[in-house]
């Protein structure tokens, strides 16, 4: 939210020079939070000047200028000024604004005098767009345009509100009041004790009659009416190309919003002030009175985009008898739009429900100035006052008169009352507040405070729709009488306790990745259907409201985010590359939640709150690793290594070791990786993950290189068989024999399997066997393959000697001739 500070200082008491950051360091006392300044970068000389007459002048590049002579000042040695201009849109007798030698327009543009197509411009006439008025560049500003005719020489600084700066803080959520210069101004005051004046004081009331207003809901979301209240007033006889006076341009500008035309301006003007959004209509344009009702099934809808929309049967619509004219709170229609042949006007203000007008504006994809307050809560009192204070303006700037024409429509409801214990506050904060400061807090922020003994009665007000529990009144105790008064404690963790196991080895498992070069990352768990089906993903959680329709299902794999991280860093120069990833996946339940949940004081009951427990999906750790380019880069006396598979089966082993265990590599395809390159990790004969390349058709498609690695393991499964606690391993001081072992096999004999015979076979004495070479040459046998492995013998009470080590290589080849029918390959 932009306040421009002298909007501010009309409704509460800022000091003398006061900055945007004297401002922001005020509010981030009560909770706001400093966001940056806007304005207060332009300085003068800058003045009305006058153009007395000008010469066309076509150039040898074809464009036609302007030499000028424009009087500035009503007497003097420099009273009349030549200036070379390129616009086209003035003439003899406008009053303009010129700068002059010295001036900083906004961006730091500095204007002195230069020699330009053959003449010295002593200055500038310059337009809205360079003097920061708008973002329209249509010529040179003339002041007549805008309803003014000031003295020549006159400061036009002062006079446009050039000097205006602004401050900018950002508004949570809960805190929909502060959208308004009316809740910054309260909030300034509770921050600083200035003296504040509610702008809806300021305001006359009007009222009419007559309208036909029709307010119906058939179908309202989660029990609560779609409008609980509806103010229309009529003005007559506006002329829509009046001028928008400076002030208000320059104020709209700085609160982030553009001129547009002086009805629509007001209408922004107000909502700004008041918090309240606001819409006028074409009175002429509207067939018959105004209904409020759900839409109905095929209804459409062109907006003031010029966008025609579906309309949902959950939308809140404002229809006249001829259909659709807007979609309520969010925008309005584009058939009773209010245009330059406008004369008579419609001025709506209403009060809708929050989550209705939340879920058409995310449905629509169609965020505005209005679905943003009514989202967070308007004050269902202010209606009137803003429609009248737009009536108002109407009538001061756009020469409109009342007609007398209106209606009103309120919901019966109750102000809301919260019982607060007087005690609670000190209770939950742990501050010590007495029952004063509680009670003057609750006042200060307008509500109206009844004590009956050790308990307050405290009616909210209609501004703030977020105070909902006493928790809520404590917050805004702790809040006003300052965050500074909490006293700071370090907790001090209770003897005896640490980490968890499972913290402890989630913490080994990512110690160890990324000690040997991997490095975290965290995407977002958001995949389209296409992408969460790479890897297969059975069923998925779909998302109802999802940020983005396209991403809007829950992950069931953590490579699919991997991957398209890889693409993204390649993109950008990343040849090289480790990643790794560890976070939840969601896998679907076959059961169906409920639908709707009661509100309002009744409880679901035990089968709905089943239901939905037995609905939420489950959501395992997984861990998962991508790598591509080298592993290790080319040096001086070192090739490079290519990182693929080998660097995959490596972390896998790595993260087994981090639980005490120790894993199994077995041939496999899973969806998504190499067909030939990859492998399912075992651990206890249970499936824990995959490991190998990736599909080279799946990487193709996402600009990667041919090989690229990768794994996945479910932590939760490798946690399960971990031991409770973990033993180190006998150190062997002896020393160890070395052999090399060749067998020739069928090609369907996984080296998996063959190791684990080999290890069978060669008895207690071997120590470790790894396969280091898969050979399947022209000049073996058809339909076998040679693997070699390299064993490594050692006993524990003495040294080895080669012959010992060669009768348990003979056992092992012994077995695996006898399982697979492997010969030793010589």
């Amino acid at each position: 939210m932009r306040i421009p500070l002298s909007w501010l200082g009309e409704f509460v008491e800022l000091p003398d020079n006061a900055t945007p950051h004297d401002v922001m360091a005020e509010l981030v006392k009560v909770g706001l939070e400093e966001e940056g300044a806007h304005g207060g970068d332009l300085s003068g000389p800058i003045v009305v000047g006058e153009v007395l007459e000008f010469v066309e002048e076509e150039q040898s590049n074809g464009k036609t200028i302007r030499w000028c002579q424009v009087r500035v000042a009503e007497s003097g040695d420099e009273a009349v000024r030549g200036i070379v201009c390129g616009a086209r849109n003035f003439f003899v007798g406008d009053k303009v604004v010129v700068t002059l030698p010295g001036a900083t327009l906004p961006g730091g543009f500095q204007i002195a005098a230069r020699k330009t197509y053959g003449h010295v411009s002593d200055g500038m006439i310059a337009s809205s767009r360079e003097l920061g008025l708008s973002d329209e560049h249509e010529g040179i500003l003339r002041l007549s345009t805008i309803g003014l005719d000031p003295i020549v020489g006159t400061d036009a600084i002062e006079l446009l509100g050039l000097a205006e700066s602004a401050a900018e803080v950002n508004v949570t959520p809960d805190r929909g009041y502060c959208l308004s210069i009316r809740g910054i101004a309260r909030e300034y005051s509770h921050a600083t004790g200035s003296k504040f004046t509610d702008p809806k004081d300021l305001v006359a009331l009007q009222a009419g009659t007559g309208f036909k207003l029709e307010i119906s809901d058939s179908a309202p979301i989660h029990g609560v009416q779609g409008c609980q209240g509806f103010f229309v007033l009529g003005v007559d006889g506006i002329d829509a190309k009046a001028p928008v006076p400076g002030w208000m341009v320059n104020r709209l500008k700085l609160a982030g919003m553009r001129s547009i035309s002086i009805a629509v301006d007001i209408t922004n003007y107000v909502m700004l002030e008041l918090g309240q959004p606001l819409h006028a209509y074409d009175a002429a344009k509207l067939d018959g009175g105004i209904s409020v009702r759900r839409a109905t099934s095929g209804e459409k809808l062109q907006t003031l985009d010029e966008k025609v929309r579906d309309l949902h049967s959950e939308d809140l619509l404002i229809c006249d008898e001829s259909g659709p004219i807007g979609l309520a709170g969010v925008m309005g229609g584009a058939r009773t739009e209010v245009s330059d042949t406008t004369t008579s006007v419609l001025l709506e203000a209403a009060a809708f429900d929050p989550i209705s007008i939340a879920r058409s504006a995310r449905r629509h994809k169609l965020p505005s100035e209005a679905s943003k307050r009514f989202e967070r809560g308007v004050d269902s009192e202010i209606g009137k006052f803003a429609a009248a204070r737009a009536a108002q303006l109407l009538v001061e700037l756009a020469r409109g008169k009342l007609n007398g024409v209106g209606a009103e429509f309120k919901a019966e409801s109750s102000p809301r009352v919260i019982e607060l214990p007087l005690d609670y506050p000190t209770q939950l904060v742990g501050v010590e507040y007495s029952k004063d400061q509680v009670v003057n807090t609750l006042t200060q922020i307008g509500a109206v405070v009844e004590v009956s003994g050790s308990v307050a009665k405290v009616q909210v007000p209609s501004w703030r729709p977020d105070l909902t529990h006493k928790t809520d009144l404590v917050e805004e105790v702790a809040r006003l009488i300052g965050y500074d008064q909490i006293p700071v404690r370090i907790p001090v963790a209770p003897p005896g306790t640490g980490l968890t196991p499972r913290q402890q080895f989630r913490r080994r498992t990512l110690s160890s990745l990324t000690g040997s070069g991997f490095v975290e990352v965290l995407n977002y768990p958001f995949l389209s259907s296409e992408q969460n089906s790479w890897f297969g993903k059975g069923k998925v959680v779909t998302l109802e409201n999802a940020m983005q329709s396209e991403f809007s299902e829950l992950r069931t794999s953590l490579l699919p985010g991997l991957v398209l991280a890889a693409a993204r860093n390649l993109s950008r120069g990343t040849s090289d590359l480790a990643i790794i990833e560890e976070g939840s996946v969601f896998l679907g339940s076959s059961a169906e939640a409920v639908k709707e949940l009661p509100v309002g004081n009744q409880r679901p009951t035990k089968e709905m709150l089943d239901s939905l427990n037995a609905s939420i999906p489950e959501q395992p750790r997984h861990i998962a690793g991508l790598v591509l380019g080298d592993w290790i880069s080319q040096a001086p006396g070192q090739k490079s290594i290519e990182a693929g598979y080998p660097q995959m089966v490596q972390a896998a082993e790595s993260i087994a070791m981090a639980a005490g265990l120790t894993c199994e590599i077995r041939q496999a395809s899973p969806e998504g990786f190499h067909p030939g390159r990859s492998a399912e990790v075992l651990i206890n004969s249970v499936v824990v993950g995959f490991v190998g390349e990736l599909d080279p058709a799946l990487a193709s498609a996402n600009h990667l290189p041919r090989r690229v690695g990768a794994f996945e393991l479910n932590l939760e499964s490798i946690f399960a068989q971990a031991p409770e606690v973990l033993s180190a391993k006998e150190l062997r001081i002896m020393p160890a024999a070395t052999q090399d072992l060749s067998l020739l096999v069928e090609v369907s004999v996984s080296a998996a399997d063959l190791a684990k015979v080999i290890a069978e076979g060669a008895g207690d004495l071997l120590e470790q066997v790894s396969l280091v070479d898969d050979y399947r040459g022209g000049n073996l046998p058809e339909g076998q393959k040679s693997l070699t492995f390299a064993l490594k013998f050692r006993a524990a009470d003495r040294t080895l000697t080669q012959a010992e080590a060669t009768t348990a290589r003979d056992g092992a080849v012994a077995l695996a001739n006898q399982r697979f029918g492997a010969t030793q390959r010589v």
